[in-house]
């Protein structure tokens, strides 16, 4: 019976990816919502858009995600493909929580791969301008850009 059990999620998470990895270029918009997706998105509304579409509820935010979704994984050496990784980010948000904060999540796709809304911020005042979109990016460079990791969650 375990073997079907993890049959089952391979498969949820193939199409979960496949899904994904269509939106690959598409633009980033800082505080897009729902009603922006999937012409527009930030890396909160990537996962929820995503995860959604499989059913799966999500909150809106990097911070409730990590609070409120799934089952946390223990370390970096226990992810799995489909795996959120949270990160404290440029601009972390913060709770009781995880005072340490997070700013950023990300899909893990394997291979050491990662899919995301990515962004530069190029403009602060007087209205935030950020340039980016849904892009695969190396787990590594990730990390360097966006770390230090702050939580990893298993959803499926």
């Amino acid at each position: 019976m375990r073997r079907n059990t993890k049959e089952t999620r391979n498969k949820k998470v193939e199409k979960l990816l496949s899904f994904a990895k269509q939106f690959v270029g598409t633009p980033y918009k800082y505080g897009a919502t729902m009603k922006d997706a999937p012409r527009y998105f930030d890396c909160s509304g990537f996962v929820k858009y995503v995860f959604e579409h499989f059913g799966y509820e999500m909150p809106r935010s990097t911070i409730e995600q990590a609070q409120f979704s799934g089952r946390r994984v223990a370390g970096i050496k226990n992810i799995k493909v489909g795996d959120l990784i949270f990160l404290h980010g440029e601009r972390g948000h913060y709770n009781k929580k995880f005072p340490q904060g997070i700013g950023h999540v990300v899909l893990y796709i394997g291979g050491g791969e990662v899919i995301h809304a990515s962004s530069r911020r190029t403009k602060n005042y007087p209205h935030i301008v950020e340039n980016g979109s849904v892009r695969r990016d190396s787990l590594e460079k990730t990390i360097s850009k966006s770390g230090p990791i702050i939580a990893i969650k298993r959803v499926l």
